[in-house]
């Protein structure tokens, strides 16, 4: 790729133009020339010099004209479509879309506070980049699984070859290997299909803890588990985290499991270190907790080595949760768990006594992209994306001298402030501005000690991102400095 001075050439300018589009290369930028491409098409389509309807050069026509090769251009136009600036037509070509991001013109007109959020870039964590998948991948894959056979009964454990292609991904790309099958000889980690994290955790709550027993999660921590775990009856006990994870001296004696995300913990974004995975597995076998780890974006991690698993540690006192939540969309209702024998049969038993399993629409979606090769393509193309994100977002922060946290992995990273009064006073003023924020302090089991906004940059589209940046910078300039937390 070129992205330095190159040696005079008459047949390749150091500069180029397109005499058909609003496009100027240069090859003396350290930027990408595919990266350099999309933002000028961006840019065109942003401003009106590029209008709805208008046809783009096909990628040849266009790594043509500017001489480049197709690569650069077929590059871009990929990045664009998967950020919904343009389309294509089978047997037509390209064209800009006739609602970019964020226009106005693809929305009916609202009351001013209802227009607002409808508008507005919504920097929230915890929604996936969908608008990156495939569609054509995405169509394949639902007539793939409606190609089935109707099934005479429920699969409890979930569909077989759902479960192997579980195990494979977990293999592949979280380096834990389990067996796809469910049996009841009493070795190793089996896999099980769920609905999601959440629907784990309340079969988790019925099968191996009773009302009163307690529980110890990470504070800040995901509310949802929280919530799940006090309706089943659970005594939800907090334990403070910090820069290596869930403070082990926290949790109380007499806890019956322990709820954490160590690979990327929600909401701060911390790794737990490896000798205090080490120690909690440890201390989970004297004590007789079952470890409950959260592995919500495992996948996505950047400038940083994988850590082991606490499932690789101690199959035998851990349960693993994943799902295709962060990575795919929550509407497939997939995810899975990696267990020991015993809790396994448990959950397999209580699925059995009260007629429930996880649905296997999902299942089958997710065994077809597996199969095509299609799962592994969006998760490459996936992290690219999402690394060039944070890439934008860290890099716009520094410069701006805000301090940040969490940002070696997932797909957030959060913002500290000094108070409670200055993340209310933030989030506020964010809205005003058009950009919906998620604050820390409503993340907290007990008395808040975080105070700040987790920002979230897979949902909302590239060309949204660009454009939330200066604002958002400017709003943590004017809130003050960004600190440590007081507690």
């Amino acid at each position: 790729m070129l992205t330095g001075p190159q040696p005079r050439d008459l047949r390749r300018p150091l500069v180029t133009e397109s005499p058909a589009l609003p496009v100027t290369l240069d090859r003396r930028s350290p930027m990408p020339l595919a990266v350099q491409l999309a933002e000028e098409l961006r840019a065109a389509a942003a401003d009106g010099r590029l209008r709805a309807g208008d046809r783009l050069p096909s990628t040849r026509a266009l790594a043509t004209q500017l001489e480049v090769s197709r690569t650069v251009t077929a590059a871009a136009y990929e990045q664009l479509h998967a950020e919904g600036w343009i389309t294509g037509r089978h047997g037509s070509g390209t064209y800009v879309t006739t609602a970019p991001p964020g226009s106005p013109s693809a929305r009916p007109r609202r009351p001013r506070q209802e227009a607002q959020d409808e508008t507005a870039v919504d920097l929230r964590p915890g929604s996936p980049w969908a608008g990156g998948i495939d569609r054509s991948a995405w169509r394949r894959a639902w007539r793939g699984a409606a190609d089935v056979a109707p099934m005479p009964r429920h699969q409890r454990a979930g569909i077989p070859a759902y479960r192997a292609a579980v195990a494979e991904h977990l293999l592949r790309h979280r380096g834990l290997r389990v067996r796809a099958e469910f049996d009841e000889s009493g070795e190793g980690e089996s896999v099980l299909a769920t609905g999601g994290t959440t629907s784990a955790l309340a079969e988790l709550a019925k099968t191996m803890l009773r009302p009163g027993d307690t529980v110890a999660v990470e504070d800040p921590g995901y509310q949802r588990a929280v919530d799940t775990m006090r309706a089943a009856g659970l005594r939800v006990v907090p334990a403070p985290v910090d820069a290596d994870g869930l403070l082990l001296d926290a949790i109380p004696k007499g806890a019956k499991a322990v709820y954490c995300s160590p690979a990327h913990q929600y909401p701060l974004g911390g790794r737990m270190s490896a000798r205090r995975r080490v120690e909690l597995v440890e201390r989970a076998r004297r004590e007789g907790w079952l470890v409950i780890e959260d592995d919500y974006d495992g996948e996505l991690r950047y400038d940083v080595a994988p850590l082991p698993l606490l499932a690789a540690l101690a199959p035998d006192v851990v349960v693993h949760l994943g799902t295709t939540s962060k990575i795919l969309t929550p509407t497939l209702g997939a995810g899975w768990m990696v267990a020991p024998p015993g809790v396994v049969a448990a959950v397999v038993e209580h699925r059995e006594s009260t007629g429930t399993s996880p649905s296997a629409a999902g299942q089958l979606v997710l065994v077809e992209l597996a199969r095509n090769g299609d799962l592994g393509r969006h998760l490459r193309k996936l992290r690219r994306e999402l690394s060039e994100r944070r890439t934008l977002l860290v890099d716009a922060l520094a410069a701006g001298g805000v301090r940040f946290l969490g940002d070696d992995a997932g797909a957030h990273l959060v913002v500290p402030v000094d108070s409670a009064a200055a993340e209310r006073e933030l989030i506020e003023a964010a809205r005003h501005r058009g950009l919906l924020l998620d604050g820390l302090a409503r993340h907290h089991v007990g008395k808040p000690t975080w105070f700040g906004v987790a920002l979230g940059y897979a949902a909302c589209s590239r060309a949204q991102l660009h454009t939330a940046i200066p604002v958002l910078l400017g709003l943590l300039r004017s809130n003050g400095p960004a600190v440590s937390p007081s507690g």
